[in-house]
């Protein structure tokens, strides 16, 4: 019967030294290589699960092969994740994970925007899109604009990729006169400050958020 331990053992047993899984396992580690397919066309080739998206690359530190895994398999099977010489623990792999997979998906957005203001020949975008790379936050404008576009275009995001600042007088004037309606665009990217500021001026919460 092809049962999920069998598997496991078929790929990666073959490919260590040690004929038990425990022991295999722990010839094995996190090379910190990571590979976005854009899609989930991606298959773990330890576990053999398919339509996955985000790859982590393994190696044996005995035989030298290499296998391209879904994080789920690292945190599953204890295979050891290091910062530097420290071996992590369980819970600090899975932060290490997660943050690269954070990192994976804001590149696949930011790669997306920038396309999009390619073809659209889009000016106000492209600026917002060089301010972000250069101070990693968006002013309000900005952020209207680049949460407007992410949105008409449905473009896959998390509203923490994209922090707001309002450390200049014209950054809250901005806020202060902007729409409403257009404020509702970046408000999930808003602190909690910022949205008690935000209130202040005058913007009310959109009603889901």
């Amino acid at each position: 019967m092809d049962t999920y331990p069998k598997r496991v053992a078929d790929n990666i047993l073959p490919l260590s030294v040690s004929n038990n899984l425990p022991a295999a396992f722990d010839e094995w580690r996190f090379t910190e290589r990571t590979h976005d397919h854009g899609d989930t066309i991606a298959q773990c080739h330890l576990c053999d699960k398919k339509e996955i998206r985000y790859h982590f690359e393994i190696a044996n530190r005995f035989t030298a092969h290499h296998l391209w895994v879904g994080s789920h398999c690292i945190l599953q099977f204890d295979l050891p994740v290091y910062e530097g010489e420290h071996r992590l623990s369980l819970e600090e792999a899975k932060a290490k994970l997660n943050k690269l997979t954070e990192k994976m998906q804001l590149e696949a957005c930011l790669r997306a925007l920038r396309a999009l203001a390619s073809s659209e020949a889009n000016d106000i975008l492209q600026k917002a899109l060089e301010y972000y790379e250069r101070n990693k936050k968006l002013t309000p404008k900005f952020a209207f604009v680049v949460f407007w576009r992410l949105r008409t275009h449905q473009i896959d995001h998390n509203p923490s990729f994209f922090n707001i600042t309002l450390n200049k007088k014209r950054f809250k004037n901005d806020l202060r006169e902007m729409e409403t309606s257009r404020v509702h665009f970046f408000w999930s990217a808003l602190t909690a400050s910022q949205r008690k500021t935000a209130i202040e001026m005058g913007h009310q919460p959109p009603a889901t958020t």
